[in-house]
């Protein structure tokens, strides 16, 4: 536990160090460049703990390292302003607005740098994303179920989208929930059409449908000394039907195990093209959660695609990537302000923590990859036109070239004032829905 907290720690310093270093480098640079005075370039709020002057600027390293700054000469509308050309306002709108700007885009780009350079040394999806995607698996009492699909159909069209691949269609579930969805299938040689609503699940209240893509239940690891080894099964052997019922989607052995509650199991398996049958008598153990769990001592494996690309096919593959998933923010924050999903979807600082513990416990590429995810979301948020971010003040300058005249100071101060206050209502309640999100599920009825 403790482990886990350390290295959450570790981890969002880390992660959200990088992305607001490079952010704000990105003004810095820009500022530099058209010679406007920078006095404090800072990593980190609060107060300085140690630094160095060079010209005009203060590089300083405060105690607070989620988050820094770049303060410029004359860059807040309530900033004394002596008209000195080295002054923010003074400058052209256009050079204002590139400075700007240079903060997100420098997010955007290094998302696309980190995806390019890790796809370089290491593309890597589940197979079942590429291909036809085909049904392994539909649960009970799941809108899947109840709109009647079922294991083995093909999913050819969902939303109008034409012959998807399983991450479409995951990526249009989540971002759908009580949304119907028409759903056309191939089963034998038919083509069947229906309406799925993927219901709200989880604390993020993310849609889910029910159904499974088709995932052959491998077996890669036999434990010695365990049911499964007793009844003569072996690493590599492929797991075919559970008491009768066909297995095309290997969680759904676990879940047999579970429900059969220690009964004697039939198995039949595939080694090396020829189908087996055998008996065994699952034992009870401690399961991930230490919970007590039937088991038979194997683990399964999902094939996974991993490729080295080029540099010219990884930068390809990573803008699409960022392309897609930057579609996919301005969608889920136009849906969550339309009350079409829930705004329990959001993470806060502690949610990034727990997600950057998680991706830093696993492997450096996993780090890399949300690293990437979060520097585009931050580029992108700081683009919206909320006074205080880069976005507002983009807005502010594009009105003002549109009116051909600066607006004044004392508007700039109350759009800045309000937009300050709505910053932190909304920071307010991302870290309420963060820590709500970390409650034991049982504390959540007593929560808004």
């Amino acid at each position: 536990m403790l482990y886990n907290v350390f290295t959450n720690i570790l981890a969002v310093v880390f992660v959200l160090g990088v992305m607001i270093l490079i952010h704000e480098l990105g003004h810095f640079i820009a500022a530099k460049y058209f010679g406007i005075k920078v006095h404090v370039f800072s990593f980190g709020f609060g107060p300085r703990l140690f630094g160095f002057k060079r010209g005009d600027t203060d590089y300083r390293v405060c105690a607070l390292p989620l988050g820094g700054y770049v303060k410029m000469a004359g860059e807040q509308a309530s900033d004394e302003t002596t008209g000195s050309e080295d002054e923010f306002q003074s400058k052209p709108r256009w050079q204002r607005f590139v400075v700007a700007i240079m903060g997100p885009a420098m997010n955007i780009f290094l998302a696309i740098f980190l995806l390019t350079g890790l796809y370089m040394y290491r593309y890597e999806k589940p197979a079942y994303q590429e291909g036809p995607a085909v049904i392994g698996w539909v649960e009970d009492n799941t809108p899947a179920a109840e709109a009647g699909f079922q294991p083995g159909d093909r999913i050819v069209s969902i939303n109008n989208r034409e012959n998807p691949n399983w991450q479409d269609i995951e990526i249009l579930v989540v971002s759908n929930p009580n949304q119907p969805m028409d759903v056309d299938v191939e089963r034998n040689g038919q083509i069947v059409s229906g309406t799925i609503t993927p219901e709200p699940q989880g604390r993020t209240q993310l849609g889910a449908a029910g159904w499974f893509p088709s995932m052959p239940a491998a077996l890669q690891v036999v434990e010695p000394n365990m049911p499964a080894s007793d009844a003569g099964l072996q690493a590599g052997d492929v797991i075919t039907a559970v008491n009768g019922e066909p297995i095309t989607f290997w969680p759904k052995v676990s879940e047999i195990i579970q429900e059969n509650q220690g009964g004697v199991l039939d198995i039949t398996y595939r080694r090396n093209g020829v189908e087996h049958t055998t008996r065994l008598t699952p034992v009870q153990g401690p399961g991930e959660d230490a919970e007590p769990r039937w088991r038979i001592g194997v683990a399964f494996h999902t094939e996974v695609i991993t490729r080295q690309l080029s540099l010219g096919d990884a930068f390809s593959q990573s803008l699409a990537t960022n392309v897609r998933f930057a579609g996919l923010i301005f969608e889920f924050v136009g849906k969550i302000f339309g009350g079409e999903m829930s705004a329990r979807t959001l993470e806060g600082p502690i949610g990034i923590a727990r997600l950057s513990g998680q991706a830093a416990r696993q492997s450096w590429a996993d780090l890399l990859s949300l690293m990437a995810a979060i520097s585009l979301n931050l580029g992108i948020f700081n683009l919206f036109p909320i006074p205080v971010l880069d976005g507002g003040v983009i807005l502010l300058l594009l009105i003002e070239g549109t009116i051909r005249r600066d607006l004044s100071r004392q508007f700039k101060e109350r759009v800045t004032q309000v937009g300050f206050a709505a910053l932190m209502l909304l920071a307010v309640f991302v870290i309420y829905n963060d820590i709500v999100k970390s409650l034991p599920e049982r504390f959540e009825r007593f929560l808004p």
